[in-house]
């Protein structure tokens, strides 16, 4: 069963319209969702029933009938000869919405038509050496016995990343050469168990045992992101695709890995992916007392009962996850054998011939929820039908998980084309705090016309979600920040006639670096994103050895110690769009490191800096302050001369500027002139 939105558009060019150019068009878009059902009918000798036609099947949802729009018949069994197929056909397997994914070409319905497409997926994250040889000899027989002319095979596997070892082909010679590359090399045998508690666990003498929890979600979430990365590409295809999962277990730890297990059984279900794991640890034997490769086991449990207890329920829960896959999307699990032949034949049965059922759900609400769906056949009898009997309803922000909404985050942090529903600005800065360690603060703003409120209790309130990385050239993370930011005001328009600013930081080396914000409004669910590289620069080579610049027009109580923009217990909020009233004071705050000392003092903390700043009008200077001598380091846990200038900005005209800070060592001979630009209303 898929559901597969259909996107309308239906363009209009005005013609002789009073204040409208002749040539401009206007596009209307509608989206339905089409919902696709397999159905395999069969008679009471268990043949398949095949001169069925749309008017012979009756579609109930949730107890109503639906109208059926489309059926198509695929019979695999029909074609005798292999055809070539699009190329590229399962693409770049990146994240959701990239532009990789974008590009890839389209697919016609005769493309694939009676063909029987197999995915071949060796998790090799969970398999030890062995068992990918086991797994890799079992596809092998299975394309010098089994592989027909309908077939069409894939080979993906996850190590480090997720790789598009051969795409959909039907030669049977480049399936093989892509699966004896499975050597016994590449296994990496990530053996998830108990952690946290050493009861029970292997005595190896060590003197730390590391709690895995952590580790063992991330391990879980990778590879059901990797599931769901690929049947987000082969939602394109409407036809029945078959995944068969070689793994050594899946753990879930506990519910941390629900809505991630959750949403790769949606994206299957959507794309008409069923799901086939194979457990390669084939028939095992739980020793008493561990098996000889393995330390003693520490602790009581092993003579009361409870280490095999323990071992069971390990055992189990990893074989749990892969049960519930291949049920929930129409697959079938294979456990507790060493025969892994019968999935092969298993996926040639379920795809050998089959209706393929469309209709349009008359239920519109977006809820999440489960919705059952009933396949019946008109005026025949004693006919069995086999169809998936549901599936999980599309959800809009509002029915959304504390969960669905988390991993929304992250994956517009990940994604090449995070969404831009509404604007945001951001500058970033630098201050030394070592000479390798730059205090970085971020400033990010959200216009408050953009934010809607909801009235509680005679107030209005709104949230925002904040998310960041900064990542090195290498895509390294360096940083993060995940926040949720609450405003409470007595009138949603004191809010939505400013702007709303969110202020960070982060401690960075020198270096380039890519920054990204994504923010979220809580009420309807909008992002907006920004992303920027930005440069810390290494001012070890520099002649003058000068902050970034930061211009402000508020200050504020200070939150924090440690933070170059605090003075005197207040902090200097930047203002990022760099748009000041002519009525404002303008803060300018930049510090000067290691400056060097006069020859004629023998203070250590000697300087003699001279600073101001000017404001230009093209090439004509308009206003200049007065100039600002500093003979003192006045920051000596950074050894900086800091200045803060306080310019009345009644002195200027309205208009644009360029605003020049001048610096100048006086003891070295030395000067910098950074500059910024400025509006002033």
């Amino acid at each position: 069963m898929l559901m597969k939105r259909i996107c309308i558009e239906l363009v209009f060019t005005a013609l002789l319209l009073p204040g409208v150019a002749a040539s401009q068009k206007f596009t209307l878009r509608t989206e339905a969702e089409l919902v696709l059902v397999n159905v395999s009918v069969r008679d009471k000798d268990g043949n398949f029933v095949r001169d069925l036609k749309k008017e012979d099947f009756t579609v109930s949802e949730d107890g109503k009938q639906q109208e059926i729009v489309s059926l198509d018949v695929e019979n695999t069994d029909s074609v005798v000869r292999a055809e070539p197929l699009p190329a590229n056909l399962l693409g770049p397997l990146r994240a959701p919405n990239t532009a990789e994914v974008a590009q890839v070409p389209q697919i016609t319905d005769n493309d694939l038509k009676d063909r029987r497409l197999i995915l071949l997926f060796f998790d090799l994250t969970s398999m030890q050496p062995e068992e990918v040889v086991r797994a890799a000899k079992s596809a092998l027989a299975y394309v010098d016995k089994q592989m027909s002319a309908p077939d069409v095979v894939a080979v993906v596997s996850l190590s480090n990343s997720l790789t598009v070892n051969l795409d959909f082909t039907a030669d049977r010679d480049a399936v093989k050469n892509a699966l004896q590359a499975f050597d016994v090399g590449t296994g990496q045998g990530f053996e998830q168990g108990p952690t946290g508690d050493t009861e029970a666990t292997p005595d190896t003498a060590a003197a730390f045992t590391a709690d895995e929890t952590e580790y063992n979600i991330f391990n879980t979430d990778r590879r059901l992101q990797a599931l769901r990365s690929v049947a987000d590409n082969l939602a394109r295809v409407e036809q029945r695709k078959s995944l068969i999962y070689f793994s050594g277990g899946l753990d879930r730890t506990g519910i941390e890995n629900q809505s991630e297990l959750r949403a790769a059984v949606n994206a299957a279900i959507r794309a008409n992916l069923a799901i086939y794991s194979v457990d390669v640890r084939g028939l095992q034997a739980i020793v008493p007392g561990g098996e000889a490769r393995s330390a003693s086991l520490r602790g009581n449990s092993v003579y009361s009962g409870q280490a095999m207890a323990k071992a069971y329920d390990s055992n189990f829960a990893s074989q749990e996850t892969l049960v519930t896959l291949a049920a929930d999307t129409g697959g079938r699990a294979f456990i507790d054998t060493n025969d892994f032949q019968p999935v092969f034949a298993k996926v040639r049965e379920d795809t050998s011939f089959y209706y393929l059922l469309g209709y349009h759900s008359t239920n519109p609400a977006r809820d999440g929820r489960f919705r059952r769906i009933s396949v019946q056949i008109k005026n025949r009898a004693g006919q069995r039908l086999d169809f998936r009997r549901g599936y999980y309803a599309a959800t809009d922000f509002a029915h959304a998980t504390k969960e669905d909404r988390e991993r929304q985050l992250q994956e517009q942090l990940q994604s090449d084309l995070a969404s831009t529903d509404f604007p945001v600005y951001l500058s970033a800065g630098y201050f030394r705090f070592a000479d390798n360690r730059y205090f970085v603060p971020v400033s990010v703003v959200v216009p408050g016309s953009q934010i809607p409120f909801i009235r509680e209790n005679q107030q209005d309130r709104a949230t925002l979600d904040l998310i960041a990385v900064v990542r090195d050239e290498s895509k390294r993370p360096f940083g993060s920040i995940r926040d949720t930011l609450r405003l409470s005001v007595n009138t949603s328009q004191e809010v939505q006639r400013k702007n709303v600013q969110y202020d960070g930081a982060f401690l960075l080396p020198p270096g380039k670096y890519v920054l990204k914000y994504v923010v979220r409004e809580n009420q309807t669910g909008r992002m907006g994103s920004f992303e920027t590289d930005i440069v810390v620069p290494d001012l070890k080579t520099s002649r003058v050895r000068v902050s970034s610049v930061i211009i402000s027009n508020q200050k504020q109580p200070a939150r924090q110690k440690n933070n170059p923009l605090v003075r005197e217990g207040s902090e200097i909020v930047p203002n990022v769009t760099h748009v000041f009233s002519s009525n404002q004071h303008l803060f300018v705050y930049y510090e000067v490191y290691d400056p060097a000392k006069p020859a004629e003092s023998s203070e250590k903390s000697a300087a003699r800096i001279l600073t101001n700043v000017a404001f230009y009008r093209g090439n004509v200077k308009a206003y200049e302050t007065l100039l600002v001598e500093a003979d003192q380091i006045n920051v000596p846990e950074r050894r900086a001369a800091g200045f803060e200038l306080d310019v009345l900005l009644v002195n200027l005209k309205p208009g644009f500027y360029t605003c020049q800070i001048n610096v100048i060592d006086d003891a070295a001979g030395t000067f910098a002139f950074p500059r910024l630009p400025l509006l002033i209303r």
